[in-house]
């Protein structure tokens, strides 16, 4: 049975600030998937004993049980690389798939948005860069394309998140590519940096993605399976899409930049050709 099923049931019998707790978690599953007693008592403005009567009304025998059962719902929506491997849905068309993925990403990021998620990157005093596995393809491309542009671009390693953003500040970007099932090093860090007030720019995959609710500076992909992983394609367009942004913005400072690399890169006869 559902959440939404469970809710349904006993909607008559809700109270007041059980009804609008119910409302957030329907709005925003990941409140419970993602979060804890705390962090949905201050979203819905009632207290922690709120919550947990609201998990027991709904027959639960506390927060835990009803949030684990949340995860496990939206877990059974997840496709895992396993379950890939040895079902026929790996198997479908991949061209059609990218290609369709690949249209996606231009619908969903329409100029407006694009505009809105580059703009903080021509502008901010750092860019961290933060990703899971799955979505590290896009972090490296625009790492790379972002470094050669403007300074101060720093592509952050899971073992040595801490160290890399102790001097992560107010003023700050930090650009967090992440896609289901989510990287806790990742999702972790995005919260951090939020609460010391970097604004958080993501690339991700759903609205019930732990990202979503950190920002409204985000677009959320298409991500199809290729084989039994997800395709990297999406993360990079959308990369190369906002380097391209940033140069557009930044304008002789890009090209500048650009010019004194080249120069070097000449000076240190880095290229065979």
């Amino acid at each position: 049975m559902s959440l939404k099923n469970d809710i349904a049931t006993i909607n008559d019998r809700l109270t007041r600030t059980q009804r609008r707790i119910a409302e957030a978690v329907i709005e925003d599953e990941s409140l419970l998937t993602f979060g804890n007693v705390t962090t949905l008592a201050a979203r819905v403005g009632t207290s922690r004993a709120s919550i947990v009567r609201f998990a027991t009304k709904l027959g639960y025998a506390g927060f835990s049980e009803l949030q684990q059962s949340a995860r496990d719902e939206v877990s059974k929506k997840r496709t895992r690389p396993s379950q890939r491997v040895r079902s026929d849905a790996s198997l479908e068309p991949l061209q059609d798939k990218i290609e369709s993925a690949v249209r996606s990403v231009f619908e969903v990021l329409h100029q407006d948005r694009l505009n809105g998620m580059a703009s903080p990157l021509a502008t901010a005093n750092h860019v961290w860069v933060l990703s899971g596995e799955t979505s590290r393809s896009g972090a490296i491309a625009l790492t790379s394309g972002l470094s050669m542009v403007r300074s101060n671009v720093m592509l952050v390693d899971e073992h040595s998140t801490g160290r890399e953003l102790c001097g992560a500040q107010k003023g700050d970007v930090a650009v967090v590519f992440d896609f289901s099932r989510y990287r806790r090093h990742a999702v972790d860090a995005a919260r951090m940096l939020a609460d010391l007030g970097v604004t958080i720019v993501a690339i991700t995959d759903s609205p019930l993605s732990p990202l979503s609710s950190l920002t409204d500076i985000r677009c959320e992909l298409d991500i199809p399976a290729v084989g039994p992983f997800d395709s990297s394609v999406p993360a990079v367009i959308v990369a190369e899409l906002l380097v391209s942004q940033v140069v557009r913005e930044l304008g002789d400072k890009a090209r500048d930049r650009i010019d004194r690399l080249e120069t070097l890169w000449q000076a240190t006869d880095t290229f065979l050709i």
